[in-house]
């Protein structure tokens, strides 16, 4: 059996595979081989039972395959690239929790592009996945939201579920988990940690407007700005997306620009070890010139020259949450959210300005 999801993003009635076998012209048997790809089919025949499940989407129902020794307890984590130390931690956290609970876990790199993180989800349906965790922040459109709402009602109706880690649910009615950290907080937090040294010329390196994660960290930047007094118009955002390379290019290009400040919140570690290096290659030194702070306290940010102060998230406690909690409570399909804590780390990457 199978399922299918309407134009509306509602689940309809389950596709069987008798209804494959009829609009290729073939037998349910011969679908079944076809489909399964373990026995010997025609090539010409094997094409239009694929065409066939396709037209009517169509996932072979885990359940059934699990009967026949084909399923497996399998959890998949989707991340925007595995070369970042956050998502590469959360992908971390996710295996450590599946193999306790002897279960498998895969993971899938976008890129950032939605076709292929809907491919990957698709591909997952059909390998029988109980779990399929996305990972990280997004930006929220109208076709993302869509798109959410459709991965979480097709997973649901076909007995898997869908994981939302560190992103939040667009519609709190999907039948979708969330687990997430407070990005608004942390960026106060550090934020305030500068103002409370003497800051108040404090540039935030690393936006990315609509993106839900950054956004939320510039708006924490800001609050903290506003809770100490200091006017909205002293605040600079450089919107450059994250990333060492994109940290170093914006840093080096506002220190051609102007010098008019004395501290710096990144968008996340990497921003800030892009930064540090523009820094040195302009002739200054942290903390004694510039102050920066960093968001995640990745693995190396303590190796960093010099040590970073930095916001800690829990990132591979967020993906074995994000297995825990799903596995724990898989009964509740919606209004499911849980928001992990953050905290600062302090090193030796701020000072008092210079004169305060």
């Amino acid at each position: 059996m199978g399922n299918t999801m309407g134009d509306t993003g509602q689940p309809r009635r389950r596709v069987t595979i008798r209804e494959v076998a009829e609009r290729a012209g073939v037998s349910v048997a011969t679908a079944s081989r076809a489909l399964s790809g373990n026995h010997p089919v025609p090539t010409s025949t094997r094409t239009r039972v694929l065409r066939a499940a396709r037209d009517l989407d169509y996932v072979a129902n885990a359940h059934a395959r699990a009967l026949v020794g084909g399923g497996r307890k399998m959890a998949a984590v989707v991340v925007r690239q595995v070369t970042s130390p956050f998502y590469a931690q959360v992908a971390e956290g996710v295996e450590a929790e599946a193999a306790d609970r002897g279960w498998l876990c895969v993971v899938g790199a976008t890129g950032g592009d939605p076709q292929r993180e809907m491919e990957f989800v698709q591909l997952m349906r059909e390998e029988g996945a109980r779990l399929v965790i996305l990972v990280g922040g997004v930006v929220e459109d109208d076709a993302y939201r869509s798109r959410v709402a459709h991965y979480a009602q097709a997973l649901a109706a076909s007995g898997a579920r869908l994981v939302l880690c560190g992103r939040p649910a667009p519609d709190p009615d999907i039948p979708a988990l969330v687990v997430e950290f407070d990005n608004e907080a942390g960026a106060r937090a550090v934020t305030g940690h500068l103002l409370s040294a003497g800051h108040r010329r404090i540039v935030f390196l690393g936006g990315l407007p609509g993106n839900t994660a950054l956004d939320a960290r510039v708006a924490g930047y800001r609050a903290a700005l506003a809770e100490h007094g200091v006017p909205a118009a002293a605040g600079r955002v450089v919107d450059c997306g994250l990333g060492r390379a994109a940290g170093l290019r914006a840093m080096a290009e506002l220190l051609k620009e102007t010098r008019e400040f004395t501290a710096v919140v990144a968008g996340d570690d990497m921003v800030a070890a892009g930064a540090l290096r523009a820094i040195a290659d302009a002739g200054l030194r942290v903390p004694e010139d510039v102050s920066v702070v960093g968001y995640n306290d990745i693995p190396l940010a303590e190796d960093f020259n010099p040590p970073l102060t930095t916001v800690r998230t829990p990132a591979e406690e967020l993906g074995r949450a994000a297995v825990r909690i799903a596995l724990r409570d898989p009964e509740q399909a919606s209004g499911n959210h849980h928001v992990l804590g953050t905290h600062i780390v302090v090193r030796r990457s701020v000072a008092s300005p210079r004169g305060a």
